[in-house]
């Protein structure tokens, strides 16, 4: 039961994070131009879903997917996490990137500075689905902190 509720609190919590992501976003990193074009293009709903699919993704990968006794050292979930906050960075930096270059804005340092706010805010998302979905592993429920 006590495992079904983080599991349930951890999917209420992404949701949140998806509805609340452009004034989450915004009140993290505001510049006036970059703000505004991201609003402008939906730009805050995608980076929002490209980041919690990472999240969850790479959880649910180290979780079920490798489920390995020798992969399950708090170190190896430590490269996982570091796993995710560099890959939804990265993707999150591309694609608004080449949207803002077909239109000719320049917001490379502005998007850059975002992408470090961001990796902050998948490095959180990618703990709450790991504390979610580590109890039905059946060889890395234990990582990173033991029950």
């Amino acid at each position: 039961m006590k495992h079904s509720i983080l599991l349930i609190a951890g999917i209420l919590l992404t949701v949140l994070f998806l509805i609340f992501s452009t004034p989450l976003f915004e009140s993290l990193y505001y510049e006036r131009e970059f703000s505004n074009e991201m609003y402008n293009q939906n730009l805050y709903l995608i980076v929002a879903i490209v980041t919690a699919v990472v999240a969850w993704s790479l959880a649910g990968i180290y979780y079920y997917v490798i489920n390995s006794v020798s992969f399950s050292r708090w170190y190896h979930w430590l490269l996982m996490l570091a796993g995710a906050a560099v890959l939804a960075p990265v993707i999150n930096y591309t694609y608004p990137d080449s949207i803002f270059s077909d239109l000719g804005y320049d917001f490379g340092a502005q998007l850059f500075s975002f992408c470090m706010v961001n990796l902050m805010i998948t490095a959180g998302l990618f703990v709450i689905a790991s504390f979610s979905v580590r109890w039905w592993s059946s060889n890395c429920r234990h990582t990173p902190i033991p029950e």
